[in-house]
């Protein structure tokens, strides 16, 4: 039987983000609760290496608490004599490593960096989150080749990447249900947010020149009228 031929991949279908247009800003709620998924499930493969522990303070988490999250990362630190990799518990000012030997990868294959990866990627955003939740079945017809999985979503309708959430994977400590679009919405908006951590700042920063230069016009107009009203 002759394999069926489809697109490429689906479209992704537009979500509503916080963070999108000239006033949004991030749900940092939503942040902490994606930094909860990466850690538990993405961290295991991907790394965030323009990503420093110190940065999550920009999440809301005060000092102390980043640097008990730091501790937590094993970093590399050399090498000792016989060659052998060295490593230490991580410090606030240490990106976050990539796995060596990431569990489940196939030899040869490396999971991409996820520091810039909702500007990078194609589709940003809503395609992360759709390639997140768009696994599932092939079609009649379909063939998905040895080690890769259906993904309506991916280049190619395959990925190597197995599903990486299930509902109830994490558990929240807001007590926000973790379902796999949760869990999806969430981490995206926490790479969202490492990829700008600066776009709320940009954003107010758009404003207020808006505003100064709407105020000199309307002071510019004034002035002319005054100006031009004497002249007969």
């Amino acid at each position: 039987m002759q394999a069926q031929t489809l697109p490429d991949h689906d479209h992704a279908p537009p979500q509503h983000w916080s963070f999108e247009g000239p006033l949004g800003n991030f749900d940092l709620a939503a942040v902490q609760r994606g930094y909860v998924v990466y850690e538990q499930v993405c961290s295991s493969c991907h790394g965030m290496k323009h990503v420093q522990f110190r940065d999550l303070e920009g999440m809301g988490l005060d000092a102390e608490a980043v640097k008990s999250i730091a501790s937590g990362y094993q970093i590399q630190d050399g090498r000792d004599l016989s060659g052998a990799l060295k490593y230490r518990h991580g410090l606030p000012d240490d990106e976050f490593p990539t796995p060596v030997r990431p569990a489940g990868v196939p030899k040869g294959m490396l999971p991409p960096d996820q520091s810039r990866l909702t500007v990078v990627y194609p589709g940003g955003p809503d395609r992360v989150y759709a390639l997140l939740t768009g696994y599932g079945p092939a079609p009649a017809g379909v063939a998905v080749s040895s080690g890769q999985f259906y993904n309506r979503f991916a280049q190619g309708r395959q990925i190597a990447m197995k599903p990486p959430l299930r509902d109830g994977e994490v558990h929240y400590a807001d007590g926000t249900p973790a379902t796999v679009e949760q869990e999806a919405r969430d981490v995206t908006t926490f790479l969202a947010w490492v990829a700008q951590p600066h776009l709320v700042a940009r954003h107010r920063t758009g404003v207020r020149v808006l505003v100064y230069l709407l105020c000199l016009a309307i002071l510019l107009f004034i002035l002319k009228r005054r100006i031009w009203s004497n002249v007969e």
